[in-house]
């Protein structure tokens, strides 16, 4: 069980939209959000930008820089190797399997002209293979609305005081929690300290274990108080939200998330 404060804020369901697929890699936010957003900061690539691609098909004024040091020319050398090896090891072809082999082609088209993938990791430091939340948005304009959406698989926990630096700049916030068991205190305290950003959504990674009933992995969203109405009261849904969560793991049952006070 997870503690009370990791229960949503009350948000109708019709305010709530899935973009992405429907595996991992899709994410919550805000309906409202489509009509404000004009930036989104990604830290953590890999090799998926659906969130991304969806959101601006719906917002195409918006632009995505992504920050992420392990997508390189090796990254992508291994990465269309392996998959084409794949695709003539199996017998019957499989629709995703040979749409990963032109994926580079994808990544090439994606991120060109507005939108940018920058070759450096997240972290506390500012050097040419490094680079700060902080620094990252000293060069965004204070009228921009941004999605600040972050998977660097553990290392959030080391930019969670930078995040808060910069929350008045942000419209929404994705995270996604890691090793939460051996963190629970830490990201119960982010969530109870944060007076500009409100958690709205929730749901488990089933990739990983669940562990005394706590998901390893937990991806939340948040939005910020002052652009959004926000009640009070904690949400009375059950999670996952039928219709709009979905297994990160197609072949494994979603994780059903239970609250305790304390």
């Amino acid at each position: 069980m997870l503690p009370n404060a990791f229960k949503p804020h009350q948000v109708e369901k019709r305010n709530l939209i899935r973009l992405g697929p429907k595996y991992d890699g899709g994410y919550i936010v805000h309906k409202k959000s489509l009509d404000k957003i004009t930036s989104i900061i990604t830290c953590g690539l890999n090799d998926d930008w659906n969130f991304e691609k969806e959101f601006l098909k719906k917002t195409p004024l918006c632009k995505v820089v992504a920050y992420d040091h392990t997508v390189d020319s090796k990254f992508w050398l291994l990465y269309s190797l392996n998959n084409f090896l794949n695709l003539l090891l199996l017998k019957k072809l499989k629709v995703r399997k040979i749409i990963d082999v032109f994926k580079y082609i994808d990544y090439k088209l994606f991120f060109s002209k507005e939108n940018i993938h920058i070759i450096k990791k997240i972290g506390k430091k500012n050097n040419s293979k490094e680079i700060s939340i902080n620094k990252i948005f000293k060069s965004i304009k204070k009228n921009e609305k941004t999605i600040l959406k972050i998977d660097i698989e553990g290392d959030e926990y080391k930019v969670l005081e930078d995040v808060k630096n910069v929350e008045t700049h942000l419209d929404h916030l994705i995270i996604e929690f890691h090793h939460v068991k051996k963190n629970l205190s830490t990201i119960e305290m982010f969530v109870k300290k944060n007076k500009l950003l409100k958690l709205i959504h929730i749901h488990g990674n089933n990739y990983s274990p669940v562990r005394k009933g706590i998901p390893d992995t937990l991806e939340m969203t948040f939005v910020n108080k002052k652009n959004y109405l926000i009640k009070a009261k904690k949400s009375e849904y059950e999670y996952p939200l039928k219709g709009i969560d979905y297994p990160n793991l197609k072949r494994r049952e979603d994780i059903s998330l239970n609250f305790y006070a304390r």
